[in-house]
């Protein structure tokens, strides 16, 4: 399969927790396949429509076009990573959007992996900026899009597992409380960088995992 930009991301190893994940978006991005929704008192497939494409993830580097070189990369980074533990995860509302959010907040993480994988991104063009919407970004934010291509790195991380798209409706955390109770990991560790690949059709697939053994 061709892929158009790639993304380095969490994403959950087999069990429970990635079953429900991926049943809850729709979209199975190991297995490349739709997924049916849940039964759940909730219209599932419209709260879920913005995120489904993209799988369930937390972003660590966001999509860019890859240049040669990055799989050995990022093969190589991990090998140098250790797995990272941070706390439980909780439903947060970030927005108009509900999301996963842990206790402590894998900046430095995120860091090292944007500025070790950087040379494999290739130059951002004048339409890519554009969509990031500079002009309603700070300065500072603008300064990080031009230097990696993204404007929430560095300090302005923020590690979150989106579950909706925005204007969730208000019932949508108390049921997923529930469900989600007896599944979460705790403590929650990111233990893989995960390669994931956009589609012609704007899908995302896991291309590979790759485990932190540093």
């Amino acid at each position: 399969m061709t892929f158009r930009r790639y993304a380095i991301y969490y994403a959950p190893r087999a069990g429970r927790f990635a079953d429900f994940a991926a049943s809850w978006l729709g979209w199975d991005p190991v297995s490349g396949r739709e997924v049916a929704h849940p039964d759940l008192p909730l219209d599932v497939a419209a709260i879920t429509a913005t995120p489904r494409k993209y799988g369930f993830h937390g972003t660590i580097k966001a999509p860019f076009v890859a240049l040669p070189g990055l799989e050995d990369g990022l093969a190589e980074l991990a090998s140098r990573l250790s797995p990272v533990s941070l706390g439980a995860l909780h439903l947060h509302r970030i927005g108009g959007f509900i999301a996963l959010t842990p206790g402590i907040n894998p900046e430095p993480l995120a860091a090292e992996v944007v500025r070790a994988l950087d040379r494999f991104r290739a130059p951002m063009t004048p339409e890519d900026r554009a969509r990031r919407k500079p002009e309603a970004l700070s300065e500072r934010q603008r300064e990080l899009l031009d230097a990696w291509g993204y404007p929430y790195v560095m300090e302005e991380f923020r590690f979150h597992l989106t579950l909706t798209g925005n204007d969730a409706p208000a019932d949508v955390e108390r049921v997923l409380e529930q469900v989600l109770a007896p599944i979460l990991p705790d403590p929650f560790v990111i233990e893989d960088l995960c390669l994931f690949g956009e589609a012609e059709d704007g899908r995302f697939h896991l291309v590979h995992r790759y485990a932190l053994t540093g």
